[in-house]
């Protein structure tokens, strides 16, 4: 049986930020719903409004793929079942709230470090908005609307 929308973002929402408390979670479920919900470049013509579409679009979100580097990932969607505050951000989220903080961010990432780089990805279609806990945000440039 395939996972309801809410199931799905409840898991990647716990297998990427599950650590971070309920503004990390709530940072990661709100790009999530931006990517959704953007409605130019990229995410919308491949993602079409679609968070399935958005969460499954290849290369997106480590917690998806199975393989990283060559190596099976033991952190993913499938082996991590989220508990009830996941489903509980996942619905908050659905509901159309969002993290103020965030803005209209379409990526975030770990850099595993006290900075955050001020474009990503490196590209240019991203300009950094603000960290949240371990991850930087980072809101769509002008060169975002051209994917």
């Amino acid at each position: 049986m395939a996972y309801s929308d809410r199931e799905l973002i409840a898991r990647l929402i716990k297998c990427e930020a599950g650590g971070e408390g309920d503004n990390g979670m709530k940072g990661v479920a709100t790009v999530i719903m931006n990517r959704v919900r953007v409605p130019y470049g990229e995410y919308q013509r491949i993602g079409q409004g679609d968070p399935r579409k958005v969460i499954y679009q290849q290369g997106q979100f480590d917690c998806v793929r199975s393989v990283l580097g060559g190596v099976a990932n033991p952190q993913t969607i499938w082996a991590n079942p989220p508990d009830q505050i996941h489903y509980d951000i996942a619905d908050w989220a659905l509901a159309g709230n969002r993290l103020f903080t965030i803005g209209n961010s379409l990526w975030y990432f770990n850099p595993f470090n006290p900075n955050c780089p001020t474009n990503f990805p490196y590209n240019g279609t991203g300009i950094f908005q603000v960290r949240v806990v371990q991850h930087c945000f980072y809101n769509p440039t002008e060169l975002y609307a051209q994917t």
